[in-house]
């Protein structure tokens, strides 16, 4: 039974840092090899640390969710597979530099993180919801100064080098945008043409008829990676790659995050998955294609920050070591014919 940090916390030596008073689980037994096989350009992660479920997986001690928040990203960067994370608080509020330098104290230098774009910034007013901390009446909505004073700034002189993308995650766009792709393509493409140069950003879409050429020319003047996500909503992320074309996702760090399982919507996935624990839906379709798509960025010299969801197959950290175990399988010449 693994020890609960939350009751006996207390009763630990104040001479460690908290990291190493929530601990950094052992891989399992079927995983220990897969680090060794691991390519160099690739980074994996999840969507958040704060998941009480994930002791044995990811950390060696049962702690509480606050505690974990606070204080366990420490020990969820030295795991040896996980070597990014993505931060999905910036989507509901703007962080300050300061809280980001926190955060890039806390882990090696090789650690990246991919941070959200608060959603004020990425969803048009209309479609606002109530969670998205905004200001009332006050549209910012691909706002460059926004964008620049609030979310690229802080990122860029927080985390420094190990500001691994800036997302900017567009939900499903309303009319004019869903039925006129174009307009949302060149109010994009102004956005992009004036923000600083320097930091990687990457785009995610909700809407498939916004995938194509032109789309895929505005990302690539910039240097702008398409954020490839496993979303019901969306086409695979094969497909997603043969409607773009090369020159519009190769000319950075790419982003894939695979965030929900097919059958499922947020709500239900959240409720049917929980504590995070293990895998419930096995996703192998995305899970093979994820690993293609990584073969194809990685053989052209690119970089690669894969961040999974629990509501991907039910745990995050399992649906990447099993990801990782088909790379390594990938990568393992075969054995030799008797």
């Amino acid at each position: 039974m693994l020890p609960d940090l939350a009751t006996q916390f207390e009763l630990f030596s104040t001479g460690g840092s908290d990291a190493d008073l929530i601990g950094v689980a052992a891989l399992l037994a079927d995983f220990e090899h897969l680090p060794a096989l691991m390519p160099e350009g690739l980074r994996m992660g999840t969507s958040s640390w704060s998941f009480p479920g994930w002791a044995g997986l990811v950390y060696a001690n049962r702690v509480g969710e606050q505690m974990l928040s606070r204080e366990g990203l420490g020990a969820y960067s030295r795991h040896p597979l996980l070597r990014a994370v993505g931060v999905d608080r910036t989507f509901y509020a703007p962080m300050t530099a300061d809280e980001f330098r926190h955060y890039a104290q806390l882990v090696p230098p090789e650690f990246r993180f991919v941070v959200k774009a608060h959603a004020a910034l990425t969803t048009p007013i209309d479609r606002q919801a109530r969670n998205i901390a905004v200001q009332p009446d006050i549209d910012r909505f691909l706002d460059l100064r926004y964008a620049i004073d609030r979310i690229v700034t802080p990122a860029v002189e927080g985390l420094g080098e190990r500001l691994g993308a800036l997302l900017f995650q567009f939900p499903p766009l309303g009319l004019p945008y869903a039925r006129e792709p174009q307009l949302f393509i060149d109010a994009l493409g102004a956005f992009l043409d004036q923000l600083p140069r320097g930091p990687q950003y990457a785009v995610e879409v909700r809407n498939r008829e916004i995938l194509g050429p032109e789309y895929a020319d505005v990302l690539a003047r910039n240097g702008v990676t398409h954020c490839f996500n496993v979303h019901p909503r969306m086409p695979s992320v094969l497909e997603q790659a043969d409607l773009l074309g090369d020159h519009s996702w190769l000319s950075g760090a790419v982003v894939i995050r695979w965030m929900l399982h097919p059958t499922q919507d947020y709500e239900a996935a959240r409720e049917r998955y929980f504590p995070f624990d293990r895998i419930v839906d096995p996703d192998v379709a995305n899970r093979s294609a994820v690993a293609t798509l990584l073969e194809r960025i990685l053989s052209r010299g690119n970089e690669a920050i894969v961040v999974a969801n629990n509501k991907a197959e039910g745990c995050a950290p399992l649906s990447l070591f099993g990801l990782a175990r088909e790379i390594g399988r990938r990568a393992q010449p075969p054995a030799p014919a008797p």
